[in-house]
């Protein structure tokens, strides 16, 4: 398994009760895919640097998530189908050796 790090921005107009279960819907689909959500961190609401899609300010998520390689596309294609996200970074997070 390979260690993942997920940022989310997620449309401002639905409440944070709401963004609770939308989280939680993502890990669960990455429990389906026999991975592993390791830390989530719910920044909030930030305002943006530009306009996305006509909103000035989204809610900031960061996901670290551990998964097989090969589910990785699988997942991402479950991310693009939700309405709710406005934009996503899916990274590999590389180990820094000493």
């Amino acid at each position: 398994m390979k260690s993942y790090e997920l940022l989310l921005m997620i449309k401002p107009n639905i409440d944070s009760e709401e963004v609770q279960v939308i989280v939680n819907k993502i890990t669960e689909s990455v429990e389906n895919l026999n991975g592993k959500v390791v830390d989530s961190d719910m920044t909030g609401r930030k305002k943006l640097a530009y306009d996305i899609n006509n909103y000035r300010d989204a809610y900031m998520v960061v996901l670290k998530v551990d998964m097989d390689e090969a589910k990785v596309a699988e997942f991402n294609r479950q991310l693009r189908l939700n309405e709710n996200i406005l934009r996503m970074m899916f990274m590999e997070v590389s180990k820094v050796k000493a």
